[in-house]
């Protein structure tokens, strides 16, 4: 703090006297403080983060954990007492914080001498500069320890070859063990319960429900489930409904040696369910010693409605939900009607009524939900603004009206507060793949996506995964790696109806061969003649090769295709389809294709408007125009692979491809992709991907 101005330690003395004044409400953080500073929450950010290189909630922490240390040696208060007074509710919680920043544990204080009572950067104890006698005698104890954690290592690898368990767990199907099947959809509300607030904990690592559902009739041992799931704890659970009775088996299985670690036997009146869901999730972490944070207690603590008859309901359309199809679908709005009529401030099914009217509406030129889409999510939100679910419903709203900057923070903060949800995780692949297009960010995600949901053997979950990963490395240029993942997705499931398809574009991408792709997708648009996006990419593939005949005759039948779906899809493409309409003498369709074009640039708001507009200019006629375009897109970053491969073949910019200028900005574009390609590389080698 030496370098810091007289105005900046006057403002970091401040800040920390109110923090101090305010230690003991755990419920203190950055709202609260930029409140009690009268600024602005952007404001006190920037001005901690300047002074001091925290962020706000770092300095906090920092001044509770210093202050903790000042109790513990200068008080009676014990170890409880003092995570109280210094605003942590949870101890298990305050221990972790402070071995992290002290490096050992607070109960070791007494025993420490005052020297090493200062925390270091690395949370390792500092050397004591000022007595040498008192450096040696440390350096022989450290010596002495050293060796004889040694010889303890040794011995324990001697004892046992059993490794640090990881806290990783599949929650298999629960099984209804009552003849009524009726209550199926109740025996799957709870474990869907069950698995959502493990998700929750940030320690645990959490299959998908995808994952393990296929397991639902399984004759396979414990053990080889979770080898397959890679795995290290098994969760099962039967159950049935009796009158007003909930009665539920669970049991915690050590996966390696099929040992039952943990079990119960809840018998429960309908109307302790939340009570029961809870328990079952805080016995499960405790008994594999997983922290729960107070955020993440006070999640799973969260009662979603105080009425059990709008629960039931919910649960049963959350259970067609599940099923999908616009029949289902449309049957679980029915309930979740219901369930909030019966509870007006029923976040969680308005939530999820969202999530079926997304659907419902999905790809539809004429949404039919949008009003009630937006009025749900807002409900949702108003109700409950600190549920993953809810803030996906928020997110969902924003998509289906094309406001994709606004649905970015909400998917971001949904992952926050269910940090294992594979499904969120995908989700926010697939938005920066396909909605607001980011390269790094669509390898961000799926790289998460396929280290969280890792089963080493048959998964379609996992075939998924890897088709974003190597869908996202493609995009990214990585061309061998990202062929990899794509086998591997189809080794998963060879029945994959997009691993394929991607597949014939890596192979473009490494032996450049047009006529190969577009026999490839060809093969793969036989298979379903309901794939608009193969028949497209077909057209286009034909496009880039100067067939036009074709071109025209499968941009006829894609075209027809989607005006018969009513499909709100591929307007990006309609110049193309305008320039292969006029070759062909259709020149009113042509015209109307251009000008839907450029409404949808003009609305678009990803980097790639600065592209299109310049394409754009270019059928018009207007050069000068195009290349101020493209040496603004020549700025942007995090562009796909797909743009240096097939730019140079666009046929609209065929009158500038021997422009000097025209050459010096392709130029640029190509530089900048692939500085950000080889920076990535660092990255992806640091993590071990590559």
């Amino acid at each position: 703090m030496s370098d810091l101005t007289s105005a900046e330690k006057d403002f970091v003395s401040q800040i920390t006297a109110v923090i101090g004044d305010n230690l003991s409400n755990e419920q203190f953080g950055v709202a609260e403080l930029a409140d009690k500073m009268n600024m602005s929450r952007s404001n006190l950010l920037r001005k901690v983060k300047k002074s001091t290189n925290l962020s706000v909630s770092q300095l906090i922490s920092q001044v509770r954990l210093q202050r903790a240390m000042e109790l513990l040696r200068t008080s009676a208060l014990n170890v409880s007492e003092v995570s109280h007074q210094v605003g942590f509710s949870s101890v298990s919680y305050f221990i972790k914080c402070f071995r992290e920043y002290y490096g050992y544990p607070p109960g070791e204080v007494g025993k420490r001498d005052e020297f090493q009572l200062t925390p270091t950067p690395t949370g390792n104890l500092p050397v004591d500069v000022r007595s040498r006698k008192r450096n040696f005698l440390v350096w022989a104890i450290v010596t002495v320890v050293v060796l004889v954690a040694g010889y303890f290592v040794y011995a324990s690898r001697t004892w046992s070859s059993q490794p640090a368990i990881e806290k990783s767990i599949a929650v298999l199907p629960f099984i209804n063990d009552s003849n009524d099947s009726t209550n199926v959809y109740l025996i799957n509300g709870l474990m869907e319960s069950t698995l959502n607030n493990l998700q929750q904990i940030k320690e645990l690592k959490v299959i998908s429900r995808t994952s393990a559902a296929k397991y639902r009739n399984t004759e396979k041992s414990i053990p080889e489930i979770a080898k397959e799931l890679n795995v290290n704890y098994i969760v099962e659970g039967s159950g049935q409904k009796m009158g007003n009775k909930i009665l539920l088996n669970i049991q915690l299985i050590e996966a390696s040696t099929d040992r039952h670690l943990w079990g119960n036997q809840y018998r429960k009146e309908s109307k302790d369910i939340f009570e029961l869901q809870q328990e079952v999730a805080k016995s499960i972490a405790q008994e594999i010693q997983a922290i729960i944070t107070p955020d993440e207690q006070s999640r799973i603590e969260k009662i979603p409605t105080d009425n059990l008859e709008a629960y039931d309901l919910f649960l049963k359309g959350q259970d067609l939900l599940s099923r999908g199809g616009n029949e289902n679908l449309t049957q679980a709005v029915s309930f979740f009607d219901q369930a909030t009529a019966l509870d007006p401030d029923f976040a969680l099914a308005y939530a999820r009524a969202v999530s079926a009217f997304y659907y419902l509406d999905l790809f539809k030129r004429e949404k039919k939900h949008v009003e009630q889409l937006t009025a749900y999510a807002d409900k949702a939100v108003l109700y409950d603004s600190k549920m993953a679910e809810t803030l996906i419903a928020k997110a969902l709203d924003y998509m289906n009206r094309k406001q994709y900057s606004s649905a970015a923070p909400y998917l971001e903060k949904a992952l926050e507060y269910n940090p294992n949800s594979s499904s969120a995780i995908g989700m926010l692949a697939d938005f920066y793949c396909n909605y607001m297009p980011n390269t790094a960010k669509y390898l961000e995600y799926s790289l998460k996506g396929v280290r969280l949901d890792n089963a080493p053997q048959d998964s379609v979950t996992m075939s998924y995964q890897y088709l974003r990963m190597g869908n996202a490395l493609i995009q990214n240029g990585f061309v061998d790696e990202a062929l990899m993942y794509i086998d591997k997705s189809l080794e998963f499931n060879p029945q994959n109806p997009f691993s394929r398809y991607v597949r014939a574009f890596i192979l473009y991408a490494k032996n450049g061969d047009l006529a190969k792709t577009r026999e490839l997708l060809v093969i793969e648009f036989k298979k379903d003649s309901t794939r608009f996006d193969i028949l497209q990419d077909i057209a286009k593939v034909s496009y880039y090769m100067r067939d036009f005949e074709s071109a025209y005759r499968y941009d006829k039948q894609f075209m027809q295709l989607r005006e018969t779906r009513n499909l709100d899809v591929f307007k990006n493409e309609n110049l193309r389809m305008a320039v292969v309409c006029a070759m062909k003498g259709e020149k009113q369709k042509a015209a109307e294709l251009a000008k839907s074009f450029k409404d949808y640039v003009d609305n678009d708001k990803s980097i790639y408007r600065s592209l299109s507009l310049a394409v754009y200019n270019c059928y018009e006629g207007d050069y000068k125009k195009c290349i101020e375009n493209m040496k603004l897109f020549a700025k942007e970053d995090n562009y796909q692979f797909w743009l240096i491969l097939f730019l140079d073949k666009e046929p609209i910019l065929d009158p500038l491809k021997e422009n000097p200028e025209f050459k010096k900005v392709m130029k640029e574009i190509h530089a900048r992709f692939w500085k950000t390609h080889d920076n990535l590389q660092i990255t992806l080698q640091e993590k071990g991907v590559m």
